[in-house]
């Protein structure tokens, strides 16, 4: 199976040609869309999303994933096997959350012509690339046919949380389709009130229409982080919410 992520859209006809690309190679593979509605050249979102999703899918799996705004320069295509999948895609730090929760067996810098397309530009590795490596890994070809052995890839990291004896101190780090405020509050030991911005963050909820009604909510959503919202409406919005608004919370 292949799981397809990127900030493509559908659009223009990129992740159909992805598709394509892996099916001329292997007609046989799966192919499963993550999401391709990631924000443009947004690495962090999409290590974001790849880090929420790829544990529910099955062993084995290949994440071909493309969010890369540095396509064309010298940063490296590489794969990375893990105890459990394969990731396939350029080494800019999209890969990094997901791999802290995995053990990794091998990396390798993709090098090797004979399993990529030709190409007279540099602005679509998606398809020249990331697509048809992924396919030549779904028929069992030796990872070390594709290129040389690396021993590190670049990793991001998360805004840091500020922790002091009665508050913790985050920020926003992402928006859902609903205008939910993701945070980058992993642990929430206790509850008393919050705020972002000004306004104040009432209620810790195990439900989203257990939350206060034009007020802001939080709970501890299925990204894994703690996000501020507000029930059946667009929370992003009716607070003028962005990344990066930092988010204090008291506890007892």
């Amino acid at each position: 199976m292949i799981a397809l992520l990127t900030d493509f859209g559908i659009k223009d006809g990129f992740v159909g040609t992805l598709k394509g690309v892996i099916k001329n190679i292997n007609p046989s593979v799966d192919i499963i869309d993550i999401s391709h509605d990631i924000n443009s050249f947004d690495i962090l979102e999409g290590a974001l999303v790849l880090r929420a999703s790829f544990s529910y899918f099955p062993k084995g799996t290949i994440f071909c994933v493309v969010i890369d705004p540095g396509v064309g320069t010298k940063r490296d295509p590489i794969i990375i096997k893990t105890e459990n999948y394969y990731f396939v895609a350029p080494d800019n730090g999209v890969l990094s959350l997901a791999l802290e929760k995995e053990k990794i067996k091998k990396i390798i810098k993709i090098e090797n012509e004979k399993y990529l397309l030709p190409r007279d530009n540099n602005t679509f590795h998606g398809r020249d690339i990331f697509a048809p490596v992924s396919a030549y890994i779904s028929k069992k070809i030796p990872l070390n046919e594709f290129g040389q052995e690396k021993k590190d890839y670049k990793k991001i990291v998360l805004p840091k949380l500020k922790i002091e004896i009665k508050q913790i101190i985050g920020e926003i780090i992402k928006f859902d389709k609903f205008g939910n405020a993701i945070t980058n509050i992993e642990d929430l030991p206790s509850f008393k009130i919050g705020y972002v911005k000004g306004f104040k963050i009432n209620k810790l909820v195990n439900s989203f229409l257990e939350g206060e009604k034009n007020n802001l909510n939080i709970i501890k959503g299925s990204f894994g982080f703690y996000e501020l919202f507000t029930p059946m409406e667009n929370a992003k919005e009716k607070f003028n919410l962005k990344k990066g608004d930092k988010v204090v919370i008291e506890i007892e």
